[in-house]
């Protein structure tokens, strides 16, 4: 059966590789063209000062920050700082994982409802095979090692719900990237330390362990 869609010339990884450089476009425009200037707007010393005498609701500007993200070229980790200086590394770091958590369910859910005609005319419904076998077998690991990566955290999130990735699994792994970054640049925005390599790290390195304990019990609760 002939292959459809726009680049049905590609084999399945090349199709992927087409549809998520389409989606890394669709993220990086914005930055390009705004990039700069948002960078000032909402960098943790604005936010704090914007904040300061409103900080009974300025976790909900946090949140609210954290899943524009999504579309918008928004500077996470100086929102996540600012979040730690604000409310300290603990609470901080909750708020943080709060607006993380939505941001990846959005574009996700965004993917998974309105995603696939758009991406069956560009890569056939072979590429969204390809992708679903490549989210099966390694969508944890890919929803994780993106999060401490620019533009891929948004990317990976909409080609996993373009894929059809298990949403608990998706949920699960989220969760296990974003907790160590939340927490680790809470922390740094609390503590005066500006982006420093042992936060990157944490936030790289921390995860992949705990996913790893998560998939092997997944995979032995699914045997049982």
């Amino acid at each position: 059966m002939r292959a459809s869609g726009r680049f049905a010339g590609f084999d399945g990884i090349g199709r992927l590789l087409v549809l998520f450089v389409v989606l890394a476009l669709i993220v990086v425009i914005p930055f390009a063209l705004f990039g700069e200037a948002t960078e000032r707007l909402w960098s943790a010393d604005a936010l704090v000062a914007a904040a300061e005498g409103a900080r009974a609701y300025a976790w909900t500007i946090v949140i609210a920050l954290l899943v524009v993200d999504l579309l918008l070229p928004v500077p996470n980790t100086a929102v996540i700082a600012a979040a730690g200086i604000l409310y300290g590394p603990v609470l901080g770091g909750l708020i943080a994982i709060a607006g993380l958590f939505l941001s990846g369910l959005a574009g996700y859910a965004v993917a998974w409802r309105f995603g696939r005609p758009v991406a069956r005319w560009l890569i056939g419904e072979a590429g969204l095979e390809e992708g679903e076998r490549l989210f099966a077998r390694s969508g944890g690991w890919l929803v994780i090692c993106s999060r401490w990566l620019p533009v891929l955290p948004e990317v990976v999130s909409c080609m996993a719900g373009l894929s059809r990735m298990p949403l608990g699994r998706f949920a699960l792994a989220l969760l296990c990237g974003i907790t160590p970054l939340a927490f680790a640049f809470a922390a740094a925005g609390y503590y005066g330390a500006d982006r420093p390599l042992a936060t990157l790290i944490i936030a790289a390195l921390v995860p992949l362990p705990v996913w790893y304990v998560i998939r092997r019990n997944l995979e032995r609760g699914q045997g049982a």
